[in-house]
């Protein structure tokens, strides 16, 4: 049988996609850039940068308001993007993909909607996990102050594995949202965030994941997670920056009331009283970042051509490939060592601050992360100031990390 165009992948070739992403191309400091900080954001292949790059060229007008040629032609663009969002992650309905500036404001959405919807009530808790970003722990805080709610923290081991049985105790009859991110920036675990998701629901309890870190190493089906929420940033899976997507079950946002106010929400606007439209757009107030939408749908259409299952395959050899040789490396210590891990590795060399490291490899090219993440209850955790962060998507090479390794070793030099 025939396969259609839309089931022949493009097979992987990590030369070819490189060619790909226009970045990989350029100097830095004299030296052929090898970028590791693919957790803080991802590279945008050409066909992204041109997506954008037609709209504002050619395409460009408002959404959702226009009767004319371009305005239609926009709206179809953007709205096509949502559609195609809402096949990448299966959700049920396109009504379910609401879209916003990142991760982080999806997480403050739900927090904010849902306690103006008085879900919350005094003493009624939070569930979230000691290897949270700030962007699922600070939002709680916030609405905390409002509703006299409590955070509770479920703990994770040395190997930054969260305790699942603790997690288990800590549910009971006060516990009204479990939200925990699926992969850790910090530290590369997955969690396992279906039987979290089982558990919580055989108590009735709703949970919110924090996909940012997931969406560009995992084939996500929310429908197979059961997940009521799932948050990820468009920047994070090979898109724009100031586009993500929250995926909430129709049930839930449906309850949820307006998180802003303004144009494009409502249904009916008078002095005394204001109705509003269906979801999404009750959530999507103002002129949303068009642009971003059409380049964040042009970055799933370019992921798409591929076998995510062979993109992740390649990215956990890179993975193994760079613990190894980062093991080799002497008073060197991984921070992390969860044995589900994304192709992320946090890292101390001994006697040597993390931004020393990171500003001398630098002057090679080479880019890493230093500091504490915007996880520093994972620094206290493990009684460090900050760490080294080298992360891994799909067009990084063996060659890189060696690249890398060498790099270290110049540092270990300089300090020794």
């Amino acid at each position: 049988m025939l396969k259609t165009i839309s089931e022949v992948k493009r097979k992987f070739n990590v030369e070819e996609v490189r060619n790909d992403f226009p970045i990989l191309k350029r100097e830095v400091n004299g030296k052929p850039l090898v970028y590791l900080d693919n957790a803080a954001t991802s590279q945008k292949p050409q066909s992204v940068i041109d997506a954008i790059t037609q709209y504002y060229t050619y395409d460009n007008a408002n959404i959702h308001r226009g009767l004319y040629f371009l305005s239609e032609l926009a709206t179809e663009q953007y709205e096509n993007a949502r559609l195609k969002v809402k096949e990448f992650i299966n959700a049920m309905s396109v009504s379910e993909i609401v879209f916003v500036r990142g991760t982080t404001e999806a997480i403050n959405l739900v927090a904010s909607t849902l306690c103006r919807a008085k879900y919350f009530n005094e003493g009624d808790e939070v569930l979230v996990s000691h290897m949270e970003h700030h962007a699922n722990i600070v939002p709680w805080q916030l609405i905390s102050d409002r509703k006299k709610i409590n955070l509770k923290v479920i703990p994770i081991n040395d190997n930054g594995e969260l305790d699942y049985e603790e997690f288990e105790k800590q549910v009971n009859e006060k516990t009204k949202l479990v939200s925990v991110v699926h992969i850790s920036n910090a530290l590369g675990s997955i969690n396992p965030v279906k039987q979290i998701i089982e558990f919580a629901h055989s108590k009735k309890i709703p949970v919110l994941i924090d996909g940012a870190q997931a969406i560009p190493h995992l084939k996500i089906d929310v429908q197979e997670l059961d997940a009521d929420f799932y948050a990820f940033s468009g920047h994070k899976v090979f898109g724009p920056t100031g586009i993500g997507v929250l995926y909430g079950k129709t049930e839930f946002l449906e309850m949820m009331p307006p998180y802003q106010g303004g144009g494009d929400m409502i249904r009916t606007v008078t002095f005394e009283k204001t109705t509003f439209d269906d979801i999404p757009r009750k959530f999507e107030a103002g002129t949303p970042n068009i642009a971003g939408g059409i380049g964040l749908g042009a970055a799933i259409d370019y992921l798409n051509q591929f076998d995510r299952n062979e993109l992740a395959e390649y990215e956990n050899d890179l993975l193994k490939y760079a613990t190894e040789r980062l093991s080799e490396v002497e008073g060197l210590k991984i921070i992390g060592t969860a044995k589900e891990k994304a192709s992320v590795i946090s890292f101390l060399i001994e006697g040597i601050h993390p931004y020393d490291i990171g500003t001398i490899i630098d002057t090679d090219g080479i880019a890493i992360r230093t500091g504490h993440h915007c996880t520093q209850p994972i620094m206290q955790r493990f009684n460090i100031p900050a760490t080294a962060r080298a992360s891994f998507a799909f067009y990084n090479t063996k060659e890189e990390i060696d690249k890398l390794i060498n790099s270290l070793y110049k540092v270990k030099r300089m300090f020794s």
